[in-house]
């Protein structure tokens, strides 16, 4: 097994992946029903991680990031605002990659914070955490000029 995520840098070392952290943070909302960050965690994940996105679906990511931090909108008033040039029957891309098309930065990133960080924080520090997670990424996307 790899040391290191590919994509993340994030440190697998203890034997679990990136993917085991955003799955247990998944059960974490399911099971304690802590549904009011889960817009800014599965973003989070993906676009540290964005192969998992299309070019295009990473550029809409990265606008979705900025809409709730810095425009301070609810998921509710984005899909409002959204809805309509998202939908999947008018969209005229996918927005999850591919093995032929798939997003990724033009400049490397150094992340300050990634889904071990969350979990590592436990379950009673969970919104902050995810919400510090945020404020991370989208910071390391600005420092480093990747922000579409």
């Amino acid at each position: 097994m790899m040391k290191h995520c590919p994509e993340c840098g994030a440190d697998w070392s203890g034997g679990q992946t990136c993917t085991d952290h955003y799955h247990l943070m998944g059960f974490w909302e399911l099971e304690k029903q802590l549904y009011d960050v889960h817009h800014l965690m599965v973003l989070c994940y993906h676009l540290q991680h964005p192969s998992l996105y299309s070019p295009e679906g990473l550029r809409d990511a990265q606008e979705l990031l900025v809409l709730f931090l810095e425009k301070g909108l609810t998921p509710q008033q984005v899909r409002k605002h959204i809805g309509q040039a998202v939908d999947s029957g008018t969209r005229p891309y996918k927005i999850k990659g591919t093995a032929t098309s798939f997003g990724t930065y033009a400049h490397p990133i150094h992340w300050t914070m990634t889904a071990a960080d969350v979990t590592g924080a436990g379950l009673d520090n969970y919104y902050a955490r995810v919400r510090a997670w945020a404020v991370s990424v989208l910071k390391s996307l600005r420092e480093s000029n990747n922000l579409a």
